[in-house]
């Protein structure tokens, strides 16, 4: 029995995904934001359960194939502001950078940076004085507060530059030493000439690293104690996967997010969707993406937060509302995040001391949940903690009764992540929109009626759909060489160079020559900023249209497929009415507290269809059908809501 592990870590909920020759199920567990490694562990004993009945760790570790993991931390801690204090040693002829890199996004600058910059003229660096200008510069940034540092500077020679300041780092501040400060070198990641976005790149690395790294070399290290066969794979916002030891750590931004939009691909072709927007619903965040004919955005300098970057990345917007996020009153207006009650203390309605208000908690008191069958079971809402939480955070301070403060609570969290598809999609009349995530489909209808769209479809999987995802990623590893040096001599040993470094890595993946491809392509800058892409095949030689680049990229990517094409597809046909599992007494606006049927998804076929208002329910999610609304099932189990008109 083949058997496939997939685990997307959110901030409030880790998603468990089983597959088993061609068999899928699911199981989720509370992240544990104090020792990630805990609720990683969590979720191998529940997928354990799940496969065989009975908490079998150990013979669930010798028997998987693959462990493939995500996680949103890193989108999570850029959009709460939350990691390390870094410094900043730049070049000194470019006394404006600061500014430069602030008008990106200055409330990540100021989070990440502040005023702790250090300039630095490359004549100190590799002049006679260097090691006392070096050391000057460390210790002025480390008595400033910073904890780590990032090292970037201009020019031609930029990378000899930093290596010198290297060298000097390393013999006056050793590693073994308990006093040395990590320091990330720009040349380090990347070999892109602009200077800002080449900074920007080291500073949200080395700004994710320190999390990402004590959490994954601990989940290593505990795997490679029950012998596991398989190292852990790490899934990456660039779509595939790689050993902890080999994945970069910008790289894992967005990489939950990111499986979504995997899954949203294989979604849209099973239904011959041309045009999907999805949202992503977890505890933290609500993350955005599109899908036209089959292919999501992926650019060759992404962004994060916004920031351009170095790195090819998915076009994926975070906005932070989430099922865990803060909702307060602010001169008098209802306000969503971007903090975050995460999983701990979490929503007030957990009853584990939280006492923020949060979408999770006016849901439980609009009616929505059943607090008994909540996350299949495992967890009981507190009513009382979630009513108080809403009545003095939003009902008092806007001097209104607390069905009132509910109704105004889902006004606000809909139309925020309304305004947000806007802002970052093209809607069309074609549109459909692909609601996941565990709070995902809860407000799919509200959220759609106020962006304008007629259609939401709703996976059966939504609430592990991220995990789900990444289930057929490959493993690769990226390279990239300045080619200075415009000859084909030059670009055939710059590519034999990146081919090297590819073999010794692909090895340490565990596939020795022949068993991974090799493609390569050219990536020319012009002088207006554009670029253009050329693909390598056969003798290599630089193309009549890099003559004039500006500058020009080497970059190579070996990868050992495991995607399989599925030709699969599926329809959306009405038949029979379905037949609701009871009823819930729900507020609904303009009408009060009214009684509305219940559908349990798992006592459905293909076709059962039914108007709203209704609530449409399995373990993990909960999907609000308003007035004017109808759903109906496919042939795969999934859902499809329509607006009436």
């Amino acid at each position: 029995m083949a058997v496939h592990i997939n685990i997307d870590n959110g901030g409030t909920l880790t998603d468990i995904c089983i597959m088993t020759d061609g068999v899928v199920k699911k199981t989720k567990v509370l992240t544990t934001p104090y020792d990630l490694s805990k609720c990683f562990f969590d979720g191998l004993q529940k997928a354990s359960e799940v496969i065989y009945g009975a908490a079998d760790v150990k013979r669930l570790l010798e028997e998987v194939d693959l462990i493939r993991y995500s996680t949103t931390q890193g989108t999570n801690a850029i959009c709460e502001r939350k990691g390390p204090r870094l410094g900043l040693i730049i070049d000194g002829a470019l006394r404006d950078l600061p500014v430069r890199l602030a008008e990106h996004d200055p409330e990540v600058y100021e989070a990440l940076v502040g005023d702790r910059v250090v300039f630095l003229d490359s004549a100190e660096v590799t002049g006679p004085d260097a090691e006392i200008e070096v050391v000057k510069a460390i210790n002025k940034l480390t008595a400033m507060g910073a904890s780590r540092l990032v090292v970037s500077f201009d020019g031609a020679d930029f990378m000899a530059v930093e290596t010198c300041f290297k060298k000097v780092a390393l013999r006056k501040y050793p590693r073994h030493l308990l006093g040395a400060v990590p320091i990330l070198y720009g040349s380090d990641l990347s070999t892109d000439r602009d200077m800002v976005r080449r900074t920007w790149t080291s500073l949200i690395n080395s700004f994710l690293h320190p999390a990402m790294e004590a959490f994954l070399f601990n989940a290593e290290k505990r795997l490679r104690d029950y012998r596991t066969k398989n190292p852990l794979l790490i899934f990456r916002n660039d779509g595939d996967a790689s050993r902890v030891a080999k994945t970069v750590a910008i790289k894992t931004y967005s990489s939950g997010p990111r499986g979504g939009m995997e899954g949203m691909k294989s979604f849209a072709r099973l239904y011959g969707m041309p045009d999907v927007v999805g949202i992503d619903v977890g505890g933290t965040t609500t993350d955005i993406g599109q899908c036209l004919d089959g292919k999501v955005a992926e650019v060759q300098r992404g962004h994060v937060e916004g920031i351009s970057v170095s790195f090819p990345l998915c076009e994926i917007m975070s906005a932070g509302a989430g099922g865990s996020s803060i909702i307060k009153v602010v001169n008098g207006r209802v306000v969503i995040g971007p903090e975050s009650v995460g999983a701990v203390p979490g929503p007030a309605a957990f009853g584990r001391g939280g006492k923020e208000a949060t979408i999770t908690d006016a849901s439980l008191l609009s009616g929505l949940f059943d607090p008994k069958s909540y996350f299949g079971g495992g967890m009981a809402l507190d009513l009382d903690r979630a009513a108080t939480a809403v009545q003095v955070r939003i009902a008092e301070p806007l001097g209104v009764d607390l069905d009132e403060a509910l109704l105004k609570m889902e006004h606000a969290y809909e139309d925020k992540i309304a305004v947000e598809l806007h802002r970052f999609t093209k809607i069309s009349k074609d549109t459909v929109m692909l609601a996941f995530g565990g709070a995902g489909p809860l407000n799919a209808c509200g959220v759609a009626e106020k962006a304008g769209i007629n259609k939401v479809a709703v996976p059966k999987l939504a609430a592990v759909f991220s995990a789900f995802g990444i289930g057929s990623c490959d493993i690769s590893q990226r390279y990239a060489a300045a080619l200075n040096d415009r000859s084909d001599k030059a670009l055939a040993a710059a590519l034999d160079a990146l081919k090297v470094k590819a073999s010794r890595d692909m090895f340490a993946e565990g596939f020795g020559a022949g068993e991974y491809e090799v493609e390569a392509w050219l990536v020319g800058e012009n002088s207006d900023g554009s670029e253009s892409t050329h693909a390598i095949s056969g003798t290599p030689t630089l193309p009549a249209a890099l003559a004039n680049a500006v500058a020009v990229e080497l970059q190579l990517r070996a990868v050992k497929s495991l995607r399989t094409s599925a030709a699969d597809t599926a329809r959306f046909v009405a038949g029979s009415a379905a037949k609701a599992d009871g009823t819930r007494k729900v507020l609904i606006r303009d009408k009060g507290r009214v009684d509305v049927p219940v559908y349990k998804l798992s006592q459905l076929k293909a076709g059962d269809q039914a108007a709203g208002p209704a609530i449409l329910e399995e373990d993990y999610f909960t999907c609000r059908v308003l007035d004017g609304w109808s759903f109906v099932i496919s042939d795969a189990g999934d859902i499809m809501l329509n607006r009436k008109g």
